[in-house]
């Protein structure tokens, strides 16, 4: 290795070390034609959405009010949801930066299980399992209110 450019790489770490000496280098063996081997990687699994068991109306006979203060109260929150009972969460006592936090847990949560997240006034949303129907209007201002709740400062 007598060339000092090769030297300085080798010595930064930039390539490899090549020894002195050539080792011979063996005869390629005789191409034999085979079958192609299969990929040895895990077996992928598609992910299905579950079938969502319809819950009598009779049966559903609870709504859970949760009015939050900090962000430790959405194990509450998650823990009803994924009974099948619909939340509402009041995030009027928390601070801004908790309650963006919240829902987006929440928002994540509902998304998992597949739900529905919605906005009921501007620091209240409802939480509403797949199999539970919500009827109402649907107002033309909510992107106002999304843009105040969810404006950074």
């Amino acid at each position: 290795m007598s060339n000092p450019l090769k030297k300085t790489m080798v010595y930064l770490g930039l390539a490899d070390e090549e020894l002195e000496e050539e080792t011979p280098k063996p005869a390629p063996a005789p191409v034999v034609h085979a079958a192609p081997a299969p990929k040895a990687g895990a077996p992928v699994t598609p992910l299905r959405r579950q079938p969502v068991q319809a819950v009598p109306q009779a049966d559903m006979n609870e709504i859970l009010t949760v009015h939050p203060r900090q962000y430790r109260d959405a194990q509450v929150i998650a823990e009803s949801f994924r009974e099948g009972v619909p939340v509402i969460i009041n995030l009027s006592q928390m601070s801004d930066s908790d309650a963006r936090r919240l829902i987006d847990f929440a928002s994540g949560l509902s998304q998992g299980l597949y739900g529905k997240i919605e906005r009921v006034t501007s620091k209240v949303f409802l939480l509403s399992p797949a199999h539970v129907a919500i009827s109402g209007e649907s107002g033309a201002d909510d992107g106002d209110v999304d843009a105040s709740f969810f404006a950074r400062s």
